[in-house]
């Protein structure tokens, strides 16, 4: 599939990996929908970009406005052909302590936007693609779910972010089976440590310490490389059903 002249949708469109993959789809030649949660970083964005660029307000825990989302991207000519979900949040946590459980709340919110608003944009999107005419090969659209190195190696804390990444990567191959026969992809992205705004919080000489246990290249990934994977995802017909780990070849450490 072709990014030039297609319509996508970004959900966590407004910073860090999905930021990056707004501006690449959007650069070679996509109309993007801008679906985040955040109204001054998405509008400035959809400002910034220009023409073929719209900003929707989207909770993706809400079903209503994620449906509504994906009717406004679908609105485009041709119909919606790419779904990218890379809203999520984390949660620093052990399982029991001296204060006793970890909490539930934290816990259910976690999961209710990583795995849940994970679910909510590919169903949603996935019947909308299915509206639409098929290319040469038959395919539709192709849906891109981010995850995380977490939900192989989760860390001390990470209980809550590993189950819900560790779900969106259990949903990966069903989903891609279910929508075989309709010609809709559905690959998913595990990005290892990537240089986004949680970590531009830190200070440099912490970020350098983590960049220094990738094997290779020695240093955080970038956005713009996870945008790069998302782009060679859309053009690439035989990704499916598959969750690539792009890492650096880390696999981390108990802390």
């Amino acid at each position: 599939m072709q990014v030039e002249g297609s319509s996508a949708i970004v959900f966590g469109g407004a910073s860090g990996l999905g930021q990056a993959s707004v501006r690449r789809l959007h650069e070679h030649g996509a109309r993007v929908t801008i679906a985040d949660l955040n109204e001054d970083k998405g509008g400035a964005l959809a400002d910034e970009l220009g023409d073929e660029a719209s900003f929707v307000k989207t909770d993706v825990t809400q079903a209503d406005e994620v449906e509504a989302a994906v009717a406004a991207a679908s609105a485009a000519e041709g119909g919606l052909r790419i779904n990218v979900c890379c809203a999520g949040v984390g949660w620093a946590e052990k399982l029991a302590g001296k204060r006793g459980p970890h909490q539930l709340q934290p816990f259910e919110t976690v999961i209710g936007i990583n795995l849940i608003g994970t679910f909510n944009a590919l169903r949603f999107a996935a019947v909308a693609m299915l509206g639409n005419e098929p290319y040469a090969e038959g395919e539709r659209g192709v849906c891109i779910n981010t995850a995380s190195a977490a939900a192989y190696d989760g860390q001390i804390g990470q209980i809550a972010y590993s189950a819900s990444k560790g779900g969106i990567v259990g949903m990966t191959l069903p989903a891609a089976r279910d929508l075989s026969s309709s010609g809709i992809r559905v690959v998913t992205i595990a990005p290892g440590l990537f240089n986004t705004p949680l970590f531009a919080l830190l200070p440099q000489e912490q970020r350098d310490a983590l960049g220094a246990t990738v094997p290779f290249p020695n240093r955080l990934g970038e956005p713009p490389e996870f945008a790069q994977l998302v782009q060679s995802i859309v053009e690439n017909p035989m990704l499916n059903g598959e969750v690539i780990r792009l890492d650096g070849a880390l696999r981390m450490a108990p802390r």
